[in-house]
């Protein structure tokens, strides 16, 4: 019985190829077409866009975001189980689904998009492996060559939700740390919607959540290594007074010179504090 996309269902396509998830890749497979459809959806139209997604998996959210008029899709998957599943859908969309072999994190992506996208617009749209997800959105907010603005448009990607809320977490809030103070410094990142459990195949112990984050144009002028390491210390013995946890990097001294209260904690601090005291190191 075929889909609204002329495929056959995902649970027959995974069954046929006898496609498990693994766990040691992190895998976790959305069946609900309906669900995939909704989380292309966020990342906004699609139409002549490349979009670049990684641990596609089946292929759920790979059809979902093709079947939304994506120009092309480059999709980055690391096990070798998929490539048939993929091909299936390569072959029902001729020219517009590419699939590389590989690891993620071992892939140049802006060289990529200048390559596959030539100047086009780029999108990040992926159901993330949970080991990987992380390290993988800091590679794009943080590039090595420290190019900004960045290659893409926009990223929507899904997390456990505990790392979605401290993505998106401001000053004050319980998740508040280091990723919130990168994302928020070079990104406007907010938390689209949740994803129960029961959604994937096998079903993960925690929520997930999808989180869409848009690149600022002109975040404020900072050095990463610098911001890296303010914020490390600071987060690092979170509940100290700041004149405490930021003695490896000045302590009292560099508080006056930012103008900061020695005896605020790491949470209290504006994303905007962040980078002033960084500037200041």
């Amino acid at each position: 019985m075929a889909t609204l996309d002329g495929l056959p269902p995902l649970r027959d396509v995974v069954q046929r190829h006898g496609l498990d998830a693994k766990k040691s890749l992190g895998q976790n497979f959305l069946f609900d077409l309906n669900l995939t459809q909704k989380i292309a959806r966020a990342a906004g139209p699609l139409e002549d866009v490349t979009v670049f997604e990684v641990g596609p998996g089946p292929g759920g959210l790979t059809r979902a975001i093709l079947s939304l008029g994506a120009k092309k899709v480059i999709a980055i998957e690391r096990d070798a189980r998929a490539l048939p599943v993929l091909a299936e859908i390569a072959d029902h969309y001729p020219g517009r689904l590419e699939v590389i072999e590989g690891d993620a994190l071992q892939i140049d992506f802006a060289a990529l998009a200048a390559e596959k996208a030539a100047g086009g617009p780029v999108k990040i749209i992926a159901n993330l492996p949970y080991n990987i997800g992380t390290q993988l959105l800091l590679n794009w907010l943080l590039p090595e060559d420290k190019t900004w603005p960045p290659f893409w448009q926009s990223l929507t990607l899904m997390f456990q939700r505990e790392v979605g809320l401290r993505i998106v977490a401001d000053q004050e809030d319980d998740h508040y740390g280091r990723l919130g103070v990168l994302a928020g410094w070079r990104t406007d990142p907010h938390m689209m919607f949740d994803v129960p459990p029961q959604a994937f195949s096998p079903p993960p112990k925690v929520t997930s959540t999808v989180v869409h984050l848009i690149p600022r144009a002109n975040p404020l002028p900072c050095d990463v290594s610098k911001l890296e390491r303010i914020t490390h210390a600071a987060f690092g013995q979170r509940r100290k007074m700041l004149r405490q946890s930021l003695k490896p990097v000045g302590g009292e001294a560099l508080l006056g010179k930012a103008r900061i209260d020695p005896q605020r904690r790491a949470e209290t601090l504006s994303v905007e504090e962040f980078v002033r005291l960084a500037n200041l190191l």
